[in-house]
């Protein structure tokens, strides 16, 4: 399977992952799933935390290296993904968490999730 993780899960699994449910572990960690993340979480990472979030004080780029290190690939932003954006209803705000469905979409990826609030998106989410 291949797994887009949400911002949320990725910060967890990159700094705590015993807070991780079982199931989220199981995924993340079996050899058979393709781990993913997207550039549209560093860019939320960096955004938020300059905003004084202390839940987000991370140094993207020792979060990325370490990320591809452990064998994540990332998804860059490209139109494709802005343009699926557009044709999503409109239940969440946030635009990142957008950005993540619609990449889901159009790369053919499952997002996992923590967040209630994808109830309802179309294609592949799994909440854990």
């Amino acid at each position: 399977m291949k797994l887009l993780l949400d911002t949320q899960l990725l910060l967890l699994a990159a700094s705590q992952p015993d807070r991780l449910t079982l199931t989220a572990l199981r995924l993340i960690r079996d050899p058979e799933n393709d781990l993913f993340f997207s550039v549209a979480s560093l860019w939320e990472i960096t955004t938020k935390a300059s905003a004084e979030r202390p839940d987000l004080l991370v140094d993207t780029r020792r979060l990325r290296r370490g990320l591809i290190d452990n064998g994540y690939e990332e998804i860059a932003v490209t139109g494709a993904h802005v343009a699926a954006m557009a044709t999503l209803p409109a239940r969440h705000a946030d635009p990142f968490d957008r950005m993540l469905v619609a990449q889901a979409m159009v790369e053919d990826l499952t997002l996992l999730t923590l967040d209630t609030e994808f109830t309802g998106y179309p294609g592949s989410i799994r909440r854990v």
